[in-house]
């Protein structure tokens, strides 16, 4: 197969396609303030705003992942939200003729209601208002598989009409509107390939020529783990190539070609151990891959881990490099002033800069992202309303004395059944974070809609299935009480800890703590969340699909307006004083 290239914009000047090619164009004029000649400026000035792991947070984001903290004792700042992301990055560009803003992935994908009741096409259309000019691909970006990403960036409607899997294509269309027609930016994806023969999903690199003579090649990839955290079926026939290796690959083409300035746009990540525009050390997956990546790379903008840093560290011949990410949610962007010299082409990496901006919600929304929001706003309607499943009763988050509740077990069951993950392999055992219960479930007339299913779950984590043994089950269980599906136990609250769990059964049988068992949760659970560190030694995961997609499923397929769902007895934790 032939790689799909991005399409050219009028403001882009070079497209550099996995193969190496490279295509020109023009860039737009700007006058230097000062009136000096641009030849004669020994230095050139390139600013790169980079914003990261968006997840079609169209709306400002609620709760502690809607905040900011500076550090310094200084109080958490309100952040996010598209319009007002957009209105900082016009703020940010203001004065500055050679900007060019990029992201590093799952800029899309795990996203709230407003996007993903519409397979995100909102959030691409957001992006195309705010002025991104190019991306990296992220796992994110195949959670509905490959052909999907590649009608994010062509265009294009799927024939769902009313919604399959309560979600909708073109609705716009639907209504006489105009059809969705993809990213006005351009996905990048230099280490995904078709595995029989080898050719680039889509274009690996791209080169800009700015106004001021400069020429930067950017080179964009996702973590190669990426086969282990989305569904299969997905990404079937395709490859994931390590980072490193085609990093390199592609600036020795870059530099055969001339250009010496190069940025990697890397859908990977880690952490730097400091407030969210420090760095004290680098960490985590990045560091590896910095240490392995030539020398040529001037710049690494990563993505993947949700953390916030702006970091220096050396590449392979000891050499200071810039090494930035800017968070989650659209709540930063990573202002970079990338300074090139005029006589080599090349980065001053001494004199290069970056900043983590808060994108405060202090400002003036962008009205055209506004309008865009209260519109699909207005389409989500039939989908909020359409019923999933029955209740005969409310179904509430309370808890009794040996901390089960109604809801939290089945959302634990929704979990277990999830064929997403269950349909690779049995689930023996789930598990559901209470933290994660955000409202309960009313009966009402009896019908359960699709946003207050949402409502109760509105933080779109994937459901995970690991390998843990009887031994890391039992730490699990002795670590808090957590509702729980296809296990029963009791509880002794005066034993010491460590002691106070017994009688485990596992489908009726005996925990073994020898014994291997696949047990399923949301992502944020089973990488160690809420303090149940226990989860991350799991081994094998399977990622599945959205976790609210799998609790709509779930009331669908055990519920009727004729037998509505029976919330089943709280008997699966005894309490013992």
């Amino acid at each position: 197969m032939t790689p799909i290239l991005g399409r050219l914009r009028p403001r882009a000047a070079l497209l550099a396609a996995a193969a190496g090619t490279v295509l020109a164009a023009t860039a737009m004029t700007a006058v230097p303030a000062d009136a000096v000649s641009i030849k004669s400026q020994p230095l050139r000035h390139i600013q790169l705003l980079a914003v990261n792991d968006f997840h079609g947070n169209l709306e400002p984001p609620t709760g502690s992942g809607g905040t900011v903290s500076p550090g310094g004792g200084r109080p958490a700042v309100p952040a996010g939200g598209a319009a007002y992301l957009s209105t900082h990055l016009k703020q940010l560009r203001s004065g500055k003729k050679d900007s060019f803003t990029i992201g590093t992935g799952d800029m899309i994908g795990a996203s709230p209601l407003l996007s993903a009741a519409f397979h995100d096409e909102p959030t691409i259309e957001a992006l195309n208002l705010l002025g991104l000019d190019l991306s990296a691909v992220g796992n994110h970006e195949f959670d509905e598989g490959y052909a999907e990403l590649l009608r994010m960036q062509k265009g294009g409607c799927i024939r769902d009409k009313d919604g399959a899997q309560n979600q909708n294509s073109c609705a716009a269309k639907d209504l006489g509107g105009k059809r969705f027609r993809g990213a006005k930016f351009d996905y990048l994806a230099g280490n995904v390939e078709f595995t029989a023969d080898g050719t680039p999903l889509m274009a690996a690199t791209h080169v800009e020529k700015f106004h001021n003579g400069a020429k930067v090649g950017f080179i964009g990839i996702v973590t190669s783990s990426t086969p282990s955290i989305v569904t299969a079926s997905g990404i079937k026939g395709l490859s994931f190539k390590d980072e490193a290796e085609v990093v390199n690959k592609y600036a020795a083409q870059l530099q055969a070609k001339g250009i010496e300035a190069i940025v990697v746009l890397m859908h990977e990540g880690g952490s730097a151990g400091s407030a969210y525009n420090g760095c004290s050390t680098l960490g985590g997956a990045a560091r590896g891959i910095n240490a392995n990546v030539t020398p040529a790379v001037d710049v690494i903008v990563t993505g993947h881990s949700h953390s916030a840093f702006n970091c220096k560290a050396a590449d392979p011949a000891g050499n200071p490099r810039l090494v930035t990410q800017a968070g989650n949610y659209g709540r930063l962007v990573t202002d970079i002033d990338l300074v090139i010299d005029r006589r080599t082409g090349d980065v001053d990496r001494q004199a290069t800069a970056a900043n983590n901006v808060i994108v405060t919600r202090t400002v003036t929304p962008d009205a055209k992202i506004t309008d865009l929001m209260d519109r699909y706003r207005t389409y989500l309607g039939p989908i909020a309303n359409k019923t999933i499943g029955y209740i005969g009763s409310d179904i509430t988050r309370s808890t009794n004395a040996a901390g089960e509740s109604a809801l939290g077990d089945l959302l634990a069951d929704s979990v277990r059944a999830d064929q997403s993950i269950a349909g690779r392999g049995p689930i023996d055992i789930a598990f559901m974070n209470p933290g994660g219960i955000r409202a309960d479930l009313p009966r009402g007339d009896g019908a359960v809609t699709y946003e207050e299913a949402f409502a109760v779950q509105p933080f779109s984590n994937y459901n995970v299935s690991k390998t843990f043994t009887g031994e890391q089950v039992k730490r699990i269980l002795e670590a808090g009480r957590l509702p729980v599906s296809g296990l029963t136990y009791t509880v002794t609250a005066s034993a010491p800890a460590g002691n106070r769990v017994s009688n485990v059964l596992v489908g009726g049988q005996p925990l073994d703590l020898a014994k291997k068992y696949r047990v399923g949760a949301n992502n944020f659970l089973i990488e160690g969340g809420d303090g149940y560190t226990t989860f991350a030694e799991g081994t094998d995961p399977l990622y599945g699909g959205v976790d609210i997609d799998g609790f709509a499923s779930f009331l669908a397929a055990n519920s009727s307006a004729s037998a509505p769902y029976v919330v089943p007895p709280l008997d699966r934790i005894t309490r013992l004083p």
